[in-house]
Formats: structure tokens, C-alpha cells, sequence
């Protein structure tokens, strides 16, 4: 893949400003919108957007999500039956699912990738290991990493910004199914505002559902900028890890 060494030296590929980044993808990617389930076109053109990224050397970690199929927090409302905790590892456990979904789609467009998860499955996937993932990145494979963090009460949005930090990303990426952050739910109130630039304080002050609080927090504490954009606009994932402005981009104040 192209890039490879300069990103193994700890240098921007050319025609890049990230070496590495941790693309988070939630469940809505693999599915159509307002469906469950998984569709294969949608996973086979989400998977073509990331093969383009990868084409230009920077180092791609993906974090899942698992909604499409299932969410613990379906199962936490009223008397389910079923433990918090328990709903929380069944979601972590669809995350894997999209993994192999993804990790077919990437394969058979030709892209060397692994599969680790923060839950051992080893008869599927590595178990996630924070320095054979770098080694992954550095050999130029795209690491996709499923179970989120492996305990449950952790979203996959904390997932995403922990192994940010973790594999010491240049930024998160975080892909939605609307433009950026906005003002209001822009599906519901269509006045509501796109912002291009935020503070993490802004987030938290403003309440802004762009992605977990305690997300918002670690990424505060050290400065992991965020990426937030549309992956469903074609050629957004390619120009987000290439490190061009798309969507809304979250940072330090100042």
C-alpha cells in the first residue's frame, strides 16, 4: 500500500496530514436508512469509500458500532428480563458481526486487514492488543476493532476515543449520517445551524448529541481532536482521513 514507509517512520504520507487515524463507524453504515439488519451493498459501499482512504498510506483503525442489530439499551427499559450489563455485551457481540461483514467487504476489494476484538473470539479474531495493533497499522493493514472496550455502561463512542488515544491517532473520525454538528436535530427542525468549528466545551455547554460525554471528556483531556461528517456523501470518508475539512471538526478552544 502506498505510503507504507513514511507512515512506519512516524511521517504524514505525502498528500496527507494524518499518519494514523481511528475512523468510528456506528451501525447505521451497514444498513439502509430506517432498516436493521445488514445489507451488503451498504457495507460493500461503505467498504470501497475506506479501500479509496486507504490509497493514500495513512494508517486506518476502525472502530464499530453494532445499532443495526441490536442496542443494550433496547433491552434496559421496563422489566426485560435482562440484566443491563448482559444487554451491554449482546450489543458488543453484534459489533462483531458488522466486523466480519466489513472485513469480507475490505478483503474482497483487496485490502490486507485485522480483525480484533476487546471480547476473545479466537476462533474469528485477534484479541485486541494495543501494541500488535500498531504493528498492524505500520504494515500498512487496516485494523477493524470490534467489542468496544470489552466492559459493558462503555459506548462505542468511548471505544472509538480510547483507542484513539491508545494507538495515539492524529485524529478520530467520527461518521454520521448528517453533515456535522448542528444546532438542533437537523432531520427534525430543518432551520437547524451547521457548525464548522467547535471546543469541546461547546459540546458539553450546548448539550450537543454528537457523541458521548464521556467521549467528549477523554478527548478533552488530551486533545484528541474529532472529526464529525456525513459518510453517506460520497468521497467524505477519503477526504477526512487525507485530513481535508468536511463536516465539523472539534478541538481545542484557541
Amino acid at each position: 500500500m502506498s505510503g507504507e514507509s513514511a507512515s512506519a517512520a512516524g511521517q504524514s504520507p505525502a498528500g496527507s496530514r494524518y499518519r494514523r487515524v481511528v475512523l468510528k463507524i456506528s451501525g447505521e453504515g451497514f444498513v439502509h436508512p430506517g432498516q436493521r439488519g445488514i445489507a451488503m451493498d451498504a457495507v460493500i459501499h461503505l467498504a470501497r469509500q475506506i479501500y479509496q482512504a486507504a490509497q493514500h498510506g495513512v494508517q486506518i483503525a476502525i472502530v464499530i458500532g453494532g445499532g443495526n442489530i441490536l442496542r443494550g439499551a433496547q433491552f434496559t427499559a421496563g422489566n426485560s428480563g435482562i440484566h443491563e450489563a448482559t444487554a451491554h455485551y449482546m450489543g458488543m457481540l453484534a459489533t462483531v458481526i458488522n466486523a466480519l461483514a466489513l472485513q469480507d467487504a475490505l478483503e474482497s476489494l483487496g485490502c490486507d486487514t485485522r480483525l480484533m476484538t476487546a471480547i476473545r473470539m479466537d476462533g474469528v479474531a485477534e484479541p485486541y492488543i494495543c501494541r500488535r495493533a500498531r504493528r498492524h497499522l505500520e504494515k500498512g493493514r487496516i485494523v477493524i476493532l470490534a467489542g468496544g472496550t470489552g466492559s459493558p455502561f462503555v459506548t462505542t463512542d468511548t471505544a472509538a476515543a480510547q483507542r484513539a488515544l491508545e494507538l495515539e491517532a492524529d485524529m478520530l473520525l467520527k461518521a454520521t449520517r448528517v453533515d456535522g454538528v448542528f444546532s438542533d436535530d437537523p432531520e427534525k427542525n430543518p432551520h437547524a445551524v451547521l457548525y464548522s468549528e467547535l471546543s469541546y466545551e461547546d459540546v458539553q455547554q450546548q448539550n450537543l448529541r454528537v457523541i458521548d460525554h464521556e467521549a467528549i471528556i477523554k478527548c478533552m483531556q488530551h486533545e484528541m481532536p474529532i472529526m464529525v461528517f456525513n459518510f453517506r456523501k460520497e468521497g467524505n470518508i477519503e477526504q477526512a482521513v487525507r485530513g481535508q475539512r468536511v463536516g465539523t471538526l472539534v478541538g481545542s478552544s484557541g
